[in-house]
């Protein structure tokens, strides 16, 4: 992952801005930066977003696809993730990149393991035979601190723009089954991404942890704690990353912390999608895709 190198007073100094609750940028210890999140920015795919967390940039675009239901799953569809690490970063390039791609894939594959976090019985066409499976492509454009956070926020955003069509499995009188694709772009399934969760990314530094943290506060932190949670507040996954260790008071606390952050940060999120989905597109485009 990508880091600076700070002295050991700058160290310090973040480090006591911390403990009173008061960091380099102004913020508290449970503020998020603002983050920029425009959907519908890719037009060959079935749904995409864009998420700007400062000097972060993460670009998410969703594929449908029909393949075969898994074996022990023959009424579900399912979805891949494919992580790109293409950051200007030094540290990104060639194994670098690709360890972190496949640590935050392997983090979204637990992350959205939780049975209800996507319907997956309404991407079933016919079972055992014909699903929808959701490629999900992240790439990251840039990375200055708290990707996976960002990463979340992205993926959570292109599931909202999703449109799948709609497939009617018509049977002749032999038996023989065959699938028929609506024509029109409106006829469509949605998916519902009240369920779905967002990371909340909690940094230990000193003897307090913040939120969204920069990557001048990672280089202060030997440990974090990385909490899925719903819209509900409902943890559904945690990981600890690190070299450092995490007492047990210390856990508790960050979720409780994680709890709380993550319902706002669902809210905040909700309400741009809302309004994004209401002005449809007569909605101004500000990403480069646009």
């Amino acid at each position: 992952m990508a880091s600076v190198v700070l002295s050991e007073a700058e160290k310090l100094y973040i480090v006591h801005g911390v403990q009173e609750d008061l960091r380099v940028d102004g913020r508290g210890c449970e503020d998020y930066r603002c983050a920029e999140v425009e959907t519908d920015v890719v037009s060959n795919t079935s749904g995409s977003a864009r998420v700007k967390l400062v000097e972060t940039d993460i670009l998410v675009g969703i594929k449908a696809e029909m393949g075969t239901p898994k074996l022990e799953k023959p009424d579900e569809g399912y979805l891949e993730f494919f992580v790109d690490c293409s950051s200007n970063s030094p540290e990104l390039e060639g194994r670098g990149g690709e360890e972190l791609g496949t640590d935050i894939a392997n983090t979204l594959y637990r992350v959205f393991s939780c049975q209800n976090s996507v319907d997956l019985k309404s991407l079933c066409i016919n079972p055992k035979e014909h699903c929808w499976v959701l490629y999900v492509d992240v790439l990251l454009l840039e990375c200055g601190g708290n990707i996976f956070d960002a990463i979340s926020i992205a993926v959570k955003a292109a599931l909202f723009n999703t449109r799948i069509p709609k497939v009617r499995v018509l049977e002749d009188e032999e038996g023989t089954k065959e699938i028929e694709l609506s024509d029109d772009p409106y006829d469509c399934i949605r998916l519902n991404v009240d369920e779905v969760p967002c990371i909340v990314t909690l940094s230990k530094i000193g003897y307090r942890h913040v939120v969204d943290a920069t990557l001048q506060e990672e280089a202060c932190s030997l440990a974090s704690l990385l909490i899925s949670v719903t819209s509900k507040g409902a943890i559904t996954s945690m990981k600890k990353v690190g070299k450092g260790s995490l007492d047990p008071e210390s856990i508790f606390e960050m979720m409780e912390t994680g709890q709380r952050v993550g319902k706002s940060l669902h809210v905040a999120l909700q309400k741009i999608l809302d309004e994004e989905e209401s002005s449809g597109t007569s909605r101004p485009k500000v990403g480069f895709l646009g």
